[in-house]
């Protein structure tokens, strides 16, 4: 489904479906999953019919349905820039190995 085609009220419809669906596979009553996640069962209500709730009341439900990895998809992952890469290159590349008898400070006795 393109989730970028629809309104954030049918979006909010569809994570109300999903925690009901939820709630009803794992054979929990309305009252059963707003008791265990500390929520009135008239909030678990309006959640699941797809009205507006507080996002803390979606993670305390998410949490009781043991679905948190649906959150995921908001975890920031740490990247490392193009330049910073660059640097940290040169930092580990081979260092070429100067003979001390050769450094610009000590010429050849032939010269």
């Amino acid at each position: 489904m393109d989730y970028s085609t629809l309104s954030d009220l049918q979006i909010i419809r569809q994570i109300g479906d999903f925690v009901k669906a939820e709630r009803v596979q794992q054979q929990k009553s309305q009252e059963q999953l707003s008791k265990e996640a500390g929520i009135s069962r008239s909030t678990l209500s309006l959640l699941e019919r797809g009205e507006k709730v507080n996002l803390i009341t979606l993670i305390q439900v998410l949490r009781v349905l043991d679905r948190l990895q649906w959150l995921e998809a908001f975890e920031v992952k740490k990247t490392i820039s193009p330049m910073e890469y660059i640097k940290l290159q040169k930092k580990y590349d081979r260092q070429r190995v100067r003979n001390s008898d050769m450094a610009a400070d000590n010429p050849p006795l032939e010269w």
